[in-house]
């Protein structure tokens, strides 16, 4: 009964089992609006008629995400932006204020064609408005190209494999400092023989027909966690306390416990670099009679992201399903 041949293998084992087209995907909106933010506002645009300003990024609606698959790395991202400018004639000295608009800056469209709409508040000052309408949409869509570029650049470190050289210099930083080396968008990376490991954040949802205290109780009771991993398990449901599943395949510890509401603990499986760890953060929505399960696993190895996903969904997710369902049935 408890022998590990009828299960799948543990995460990092292989792709045996795996569904095609799963991957990790890194939502870019805050940062995209921070970055937009960065690159437009504060523009200026000069000429024989006067100086432009872009002083306000007035609107920003939409979402920016990057997801790898297979190796390789997809954007996906679609904003509607309004921003606010203001220019001074240079013979007269009049000064004068406009705003643009860019209604779908999105991967459908290259820059270039991207729609930009410039328009001036009534009265004097159209000379400023072609101003903008000419040398400033030109300039505007030169910080796009830069926003661009830095969502493939900056916001995706740690999603492709370091050079060695990379990870030999980092770690030679990491062991000057005496600190974990940890970047905005790469959360862990570890030390291994003087190269860094890159690491991927994966997050998932599910529903189960359970109010939160009963699922966070199968969290954390040794005798459910047996019942739905099929495998003898040793549980210590207090901080710091140990953890060991599935054979001694997924070890770890117990870091944080609010009950019903969320856990945190440090994961790992035994194919992992040794001493390895991801942090796994579990929050339980009670929705009446059903808890929303929102599960944040970071530092995962990204040669493990797809396996840890299905681990979870198969392993975890599906078997607590039927466990709740086999509880119920028994009532009935």
């Amino acid at each position: 009964r408890f022998s590990w041949g009828h299960r799948d293998p543990p995460p990092g084992a292989g792709k045996a089992g795996l569904q095609p087209g799963c991957g990790t995907e890194r939502d870019a909106t805050s940062w995209s609006r921070s970055k937009l933010q960065e690159v437009l506002v504060g523009l200026v645009v000069e000429g024989e008629a006067g100086r432009c300003e872009i002083c306000e990024l007035k609107q920003v609606e939409g979402e920016a995400s990057c997801s790898s698959r297979k190796g390789r790395l997809i954007f996906f991202y679609e904003w509607t932006l309004r921003l606010s400018w203001k220019g001074t004639v240079k013979e007269s000295g009049e000064k004068h204020k406009g705003s643009i608009e860019i209604p779908n800056l999105s991967e459908e469209n290259e820059v270039d064609d991207t729609e930009i709409n410039v328009s001036k508040k009534k009265g004097e000052g159209d000379i400023l408005k072609e101003l903008m309408r000419t040398e400033g949409t030109t300039k505007v869509r030169e910080a796009l190209r830069d926003y661009l570029k830095a969502l493939k650049t900056e916001f995706t470190l740690g999603m492709i494999l370091p050079t060695k050289a990379a990870g030999q210099e980092l770690a030679a930083e990491s062991k000057l400092s005496g600190n974990t080396v940890q970047e905005s968008a790469s959360p862990h990376l570890l030390d291994l023989v003087g190269v860094k490991i890159p690491t991927v954040r994966i997050l998932m949802r599910e529903i189960f027909s359970s109010p939160a205290d009963e699922l966070y109780s199968i969290f954390t009771t040794k005798e459910l966690i047996q019942k739905f991993s099929k495998c003898p398990a040793v549980i210590e449901a207090e901080r710091g306390g140990k953890l060991l599943m599935f054979d001694g395949c997924v070890s770890g510890e117990y870091t944080e416990l609010v009950p019903g509401q969320r856990l945190v603990l440090k994961w790992r499986c035994r194919n992992w670099p040794d001493e390895h760890y991801a942090t796994v953060v579990l929050n339980f929505k009670g929705m009446a009679a059903e808890t929303e399960l929102q599960v944040e696993c970071k530092g995962v190895p990204v040669s493990t992201e797809d396996s840890t996903r299905q681990w979870w969904k198969k392993q975890y997710f599906e078997e607590i399903h039927n466990l709740l369902q086999q509880s119920k049935d028994n009532m009935d």
